[in-house]
């Protein structure tokens, strides 16, 4: 990250760490704002989602605090530094991320901890095998017994089992990334074996992250393709997310001649004249000003009052898209026997508890901060078996999450850079059902590793056998070494066709 550090007659890119409280920074459209602080000069809509997992844009000015990690959308703003970067939100939840880190508990390595007892007990066995029994049976050739300690020694090695295992892991690593899943780690891989519990976040990880009119509201006699139409002619010249998705959805080109006068309300909504009528569209408290009364509705979603020369139109609703395949990817996780699904979102209750509907999750938690999402991580861990605990989310507010799940899986597409950093496994096409695929692969690879570590230890436990009573020969020896390991790698490689 930069700051634009304005000095006395020019502006200097600079790290958020070299600059102090006081100074003055500039945030010009599309950057990610680098410390907290107090707008000086100019308006602006903010994207908030990555601290708040609020999907609509926040309108900010001149007098109000904005904090490091909103990402400026439109205007210029100048902005006063209130707090240095060590201490500002952004470094705060970056150092969640790094105390989450440390609670994870270690994977044991399972084919160190054999090898570290397995290779020194085999030796010891061959020497003995090759020096006592000449010693203590009457008439034995110490050559023989040489040879037969040598069998021993070639089919006690354990290049099956240490090929096997990492290989198995790593052709599952690479079946998961040529299905648009990466995984950080064999261990990873092993640990969706068992799992237990799944959390995810909302916006952006179950739902497009992207606005859609879901609705339309006509009263008064009014039909639905009037009230688009003039939703559509108040937001002409608006280049807010909402007003885009009502003009994507109208699909005509509204001439900019028809549009006589227009005013944007901060906050609220616009105002605009076209064809000698006068358009208000905005918030419920835009009507009140201006003296319209407004049908009261249950609607899930951000609502857009729309009236007409002072008589009410009705109302346009506006929500976050669910993914196409989020309640295949939740159906799935059922299926391989995952208990508990729970969702977390620092939405509103009401469009969290729509969403949780629509998908069939009967846990969530609405207008969660990012710490309180690691403390309602904290309450799952406290309540669940010994499975594993999956956390999925894309936001730099969910990266204190992800580190502390025993699996942190991020969306890669629209996942910030610390999510995807404190994550250990990253859906790279921001596809949820690809978390049910990755489960599929890492059981199929735990399948496949334990079918190599049984071969090769039967394989050689008899041979071993035949060996030291001197009827396995060293070609017997060499097939139960060289090709056993083969076969196990020709194995492994199965879980690549995934």
């Amino acid at each position: 990250d930069y700051a634009n550090l304005q000095k006395e007659n020019e502006i200097v890119r600079v790290s958020p760490t070299e600059v102090a409280v006081g100074d003055l920074i500039i945030v010009k459209p599309g950057e990610r704002v680098p410390l907290d602080g107090k707008i000086m000069e100019g308006s602006s809509l903010v994207d908030t989602s990555a601290l708040t997992g609020e999907t609509v844009p926040r309108r900010v000015q001149a007098g109000e605090e904005i904090l490091s990690g909103f990402i400026n959308t439109s205007g210029l703003l100048l902005v006063e530094v209130t707090k240095e970067y060590g201490q500002s939100t952004i470094a705060k939840i970056l150092d969640l991320v790094q105390n989450a880190g440390s609670k994870k508990a270690p994977t044991e390595n399972f084919i160190t901890k054999f090898a570290r007892y397995y290779t020194p007990v085999v030796v010891a066995i061959a020497a003995i095998l090759a020096l006592v029994p000449p010693l203590i049976i009457p008439g034995a050739v110490f050559a023989e017994w040489l040879y037969r300690a040598l069998v021993f020694l070639v089919i006690s090695c354990p290049c099956a089992l240490v090929i096997s295992i990492p290989l198995g892991f790593f052709s599952g690593i690479g079946g998961a990334s040529r299905n648009g899943v990466l995984v950080k780690g064999g261990n990873y891989l092993e640990a969706l074996n068992n799992v237990e519990a799944v959390v995810f976040d909302k916006t952006g990880t179950m739902t497009k992250g992207v606005f859609k009119v879901t609705a339309l509201h006509p009263v008064g006699g009014f039909q639905e393709k009037e009230l688009l139409q003039y939703a559509a002619w108040a937001e002409t010249f608006s280049t807010h997310p909402i007003a885009q998705s009502i003009l994507e959805l109208y699909g005509e080109k509204v001439s900019a001649d028809k549009i006589e006068s227009y005013e944007e309300i901060a906050g609220c909504g616009v105002k605009v004249s076209v064809d000698g009528k006068t358009i208000l569209a905005g918030k419920r408290t835009l009507m009140a000003e201006a003296g319209i009364s407004v049908e009261e509705q249950e609607k899930t979603g951000t609502v857009v009052h729309v009236a007409v020369d002072g008589q009410y139109v009705g109302a346009v609703v506006i929500s976050d898209e669910i993914k196409e395949d989020s309640r295949q990817a939740l159906e799935g996780l059922k299926n391989l026997g995952v208990r508990k699904l729970v969702m977390l979102t620092g939405d509103n209750k009401t469009t969290a508890a729509q969403v949780a509907k629509e998908l069939g999750v009967e846990e969530f938690y609405a207008e969660l901060l990012p710490q309180e999402k690691v403390e309602q991580i904290e309450k799952i861990y406290e309540n669940k078996g010994k499975g594993n605990l999956v956390f999925v989310g894309d936001g730099i507010n969910d990266a204190p999450v992800l580190a502390r799940a025993d699996v942190g899986v991020a969306m890669g597409g629209l996942g910030s850079d610390a999510a995807i950093e404190a994550a250990d496994v990253v859906i790279m096409n921001d596809q949820p059902s690809k978390l049910v695929t990755a489960m599929q692969i890492a059981r199929r690879t735990k399948k496949i590793v334990w079918q190599n570590i049984t071969l090769a230890l039967i394989v050689k436990a008899v041979v071993l056998i035949l060996g030291a009573g001197g009827i396995a020969t060293m070609w017997e020896a060499v097939f139960a070494d060289v090709g056993v390991a083969l076969l196990a790698i020709f194995n492994a490689t199965r879980v690549m066709r995934v």
